[in-house]
Parts: C-alpha cells; sequence; structure tokens
C-alpha cells in the first residue's frame, strides 16, 4: 500500500501533493495539499502593515507557504483550539501539520521557550483533549520538539518521566486521533549521534507512532537530515526489528547550519512544504521570521515572536 501511494503521488506535482494514504490508520490521500494557517505570524504581520517595503516579500515567500500551527498553553481550552484548526482544514479540503508543544519541564536545558505543563498528569490530560479535538480528522502532528534531545542536564529519574510523559501521548492519539499521523521528535543532526537517537526514540514509545521528526527550529541541510534519519533507521532496524518513515523542518535550513541554533545570522529559507524531497515529507515546522528567544539576531525578542527583519533576510539569505 505505501509503494503504490508514493507512485501516486510522484505523479502529481509537487504543490499539489499532500499527505500519504492510509496504513492501518492514518491520512487518506489527498491531492489538493496542505492547509495554509490564515492565522499565520507572517499573515498578522502583513495584514497590519500592507505599506512595508517588506510587505511583498514576506508575503509571497512566507505568509503563504504551509506551514504549522503550534499548540501550548497560550492556545487555551487545547481541545476546543486544536478542533477548530483540524476542522478548519478539513472544511478546505487541506491537510493541517500540528504541533503539540506543552510537556511538562519542556526545553529544560536550553531554556528559551522553557515552560509547559505543571505535572505528568497536567499533560496527559492535556494531550488527551489535544488528540480528542481532532478526533476523526486527518492531520500531521509533530509531537515535543526538542523532548528527546534535551537531556543533557536531566537525571535518570527524568529521563524516565519524559519517555513515559510521550509514550502516554502516543497512546492518546492511537485511541482519539486515529487518522493523524503523528511523529516523535528527534532533534536533528548535531544533537545525538543516531544510535543515541534510536534508542531515544524507541524508550519513548516509537513504535506506536507513524514516524519521526528531524530539525525543528534548527538549520542543518535536508541532505544532512536525510543521512542522519536513514542512519537512525539502521540503528533501529539492527537493535530493535522495525524502521519507521521521517519528516524534515526545511522552514530555515536554505543555507545550512553555521554552528548556532539560536537565531543565527545568514540562513535562508529552504524547500517549500511538499512530500517527498529525500524524506517522507518536507515541512515547514518552524515559522520563518519567528525568534528562537532573546539571543544572536533576535537579541531582546522572545521565543516565538515575529521578526520582520528577521524574515525578510531570511528570504534572500543575508
Amino acid at each position: 500500500m505505501h509503494r503504490r501511494l508514493l507512485t501516486l503521488l510522484a505523479a502529481l506535482p509537487l504543490a499539489l501533493a499532500a499527505a500519504p494514504s492510509t496504513q492501518a490508520a492514518g491520512p487518506a490521500v489527498k491531492a489538493n495539499g496542505f492547509y495554509v494557517d490564515p492565522d499565520s505570524s507572517a499573515k498578522r504581520w502583513v495584514a497590519a502593515n500592507p505599506n512595508d517595503g517588506r510587505a511583498s516579500a514576506i508575503n509571497s515567500s512566507l505568509a503563504n507557504t504551509p506551514t504549522a500551527r503550534w499548540f501550548g498553553a497560550w492556545s487555551g481550552a487545547v481541545g476546543t483550539a486544536a478542533g477548530a484548526y483540524a476542522g478548519a482544514a478539513a472544511g478546505a479540503g487541506k491537510l493541517p501539520i500540528m504541533v503539540a508543544y506543552n510537556v511538562y519541564n519542556r526545553d529544560y536545558c536550553g531554556g528559551h521557550s522553557a515552560g509547559g505543563a505543571s505535572s505528568p498528569s497536567a499533560y496527559a490530560a492535556w494531550i488527551s483533549q489535544f488528540a480528542g479535538g481532532i478526533g476523526g480528522r486527518e492531520a500531521v502532528v509533530i509531537l515535543e520538539p526538542d523532548s528527546l534531545g534535551d537531556y543533557g542536564c536531566m537525571n535518570q529519574a527524568q529521563i524516565t518521566e519524559r519517555q513515559n510523559m510521550l509514550t502516554g501521548a502516543l497512546s492518546a492519539f492511537a485511541r482519539q486521533a486515529p487518522n493523524a499521523w503523528v511523529y516523535l521528535d528527534s532533534g536533528n543532526p548535531g544533537w545525538a549521534d543516531a544510535a543515541t537517537m534510536a534508542q531515544r526514540l524507541n524508550n519513548a514509545g516509537l513504535r506506536q507512532a507513524h514516524g519521526f521528526s528531524l530539525n525543528i527550529s534548527n538549520y542543518f541541510t535536508t541532505a544532512e537530515n536525510t543521512t542522519y534519519g536513514n542512519a537512525v533507521n539502521r540503528e533501529l532496524s539492527a537493535r530493535y526489528g522495525y524502521t519507521k518513515p521521517f519528516v524534515v523542518d526545511t522552514s530555515r535550513n536554505g543555507n545550512g547550519s553555521n554552528g548556532q541554533w539560536c537565531n543565527p545570522s545568514g540562513r535562508r529559507i529552504g524547500t517549500p512544504t511538499q512530500t517527498g524531497g529525500g524524506a517522507e515529507m518536507l515541512l515547514w515546522i518552524k515559522a520563518p521570521g519567528e525568534s528562537d528567544g532573546n539571543c544572536g539576531v533576535g537579541a531582546g525578542s522572545s521565543a516565538g515572536q515575529f521578526l520582520p527583519e528577521v524574515a525578510y533576510k531570511m528570504i534572500y539569505g543575508y
């Protein structure tokens, strides 16, 4: 089924391709593309600043590219918010990309995006509401960016706690959102070696997920991520007897990485959201122009804040 589906999608123009077909449960074939968030930070900025000299470029290059909607404490009643977003996408006949970003002790070691649910039990309730909001609708869901890379300052009890939260989240999606393809985030090629990440993924319940995600909010090239994803799969196969498809965040990787992760200068947007391209899908998950935190060319900003000058320069790579 999966091989036949990829053949079908390969025959479609990239701009029209969407998510692959069902396996036991998952998004059906859609030939009319991914959902463009009508309330993205880029769209809001363009609407509020139509006479700004940067508005035309930001509108054409960023605001109309399908990009993930992130959900966290700021989303309010997350079941209602997720349901409204997935419902709007379904009504438009498009496939939404949604990010769950609320794990307890989120960004525990990095700090710029620290926060999340108040306890593991609060997270379990939140993720259940998230999954329930999607319900039977089709969606691509990225589960907890950075959660398996952010181990450097954590003790074993905290690591086990996080793994259990992620395993529980995957179980909730399997029960409550059977037509969502859920990708467990696995960091990027510069964070942990493939063997280490394969172990972390497996211990966090990857078998229940559709696949894993790479490069979220980072800058490594698609080729580097594809090499790394394939290496992770070799380790999964050798150690645990299975492999999974993976997706790559290409939103800001057009110039690759300069070794910095927090608002580095000189980065560029990458391949727009599509199927294929070396991974199962290339997706814009981190919105270009949204700050990584109070650092780099985003000094004085907070994580997630839209910075029009950064966005504008990222279009042209300077």
